[in-house]
């Protein structure tokens, strides 16, 4: 029986069927029907996946023949910037033990930055956090996110905020899938940096972003700052047309 698997989990499958497979370019992959038994989805999933691994140029249709792996389709990026993972998978995936400190968490009223970046009118509620994430007992991703107030229903004080902030939002029919990101370089605002400790750290790395479910509601705002020192983000490049 078919499982519920989203499109953009399948390209990540594809792409480790790639690597598994020891596929090359110009190697062609399975036909949709094997890719369906293979992964347990349905063929319109597999197509759906498959239109949006060939729109990254990873994988090319040539019509009549089936599906073949790209000359970018051979070129690996670890854990890429362009895959979206809560800040606590992507720690995890590095290696470390993370832990998650919750600074400050409140209901607010939104400022124009948020309102902006959330499509909502300046003064709409929001919760606001504050958290710092620790991997192995260092700080490492000092975040502050704003959240559509009634993404996550309920009283705020009886949540826990220490929790994958993605995993909770799904629960509530809010799936995260994606996000437009900045990057920029800068310090920890205060009283946070001081308060903290963390200006000795500076500068960090601020991936400001807006998250987008997949009914294309913007549902939050996240400004995480990572520390410079110890993450770096991998970027594939390539030209268009």
């Amino acid at each position: 029986m078919a499982v519920e698997t989203s499109p953009q989990r399948l390209v990540e499958l594809l792409r480790e069927l790639i690597d598994a497979d020891g596929l090359g370019p110009g190697d062609q992959l399975p036909t949709e029907p094997a890719l369906a038994e293979r992964f347990g989805v349905s063929r319109t999933k597999v197509r759906e996946a498959l239109k949006l691994i060939e729109r990254d140029g990873v994988v090319r249709a040539v019509q009549g023949r089936g599906r073949f792996v790209s000359p970018l389709g051979a070129l690996r990026v670890e854990r890429p910037m362009t895959v979206y993972e809560g800040i606590g998978e992507m720690l995890a995936g590095r290696g470390y033990a993370v832990t998650t400190v919750v600074l400050d968490v409140g209901e607010a009223a939104c400022d124009g930055q948020v309102a902006r970046a959330l499509g909502i009118a300046v003064g709409d509620p929001v919760i606001r956090l504050a958290r710092l994430r620790l991997g192995d007992g260092d700080p490492l991703v000092f975040s502050v996110n704003a959240i559509v107030r009634d993404a996550l229903p309920g009283p705020v004080d009886f949540r826990d905020w220490s929790t994958s902030l993605t995993a909770a939002l799904a629960a509530h029919g809010n799936r995260v899938v994606s996000s437009a990101a900045r990057v920029t370089a800068t310090n920890v605002p205060e009283p946070y940096a001081g308060r903290h400790r963390l200006a000795r750290l500076d500068p960090w790395l601020l991936v400001e972003e807006a998250c987008v479910t997949d009914t294309g509601r913007r549902v939050m705002h996240a400004l995480d700052y990572h520390r410079g020192s110890e993450i770096g983000f991998h970027i594939l490049r390539r030209r268009q047309g």
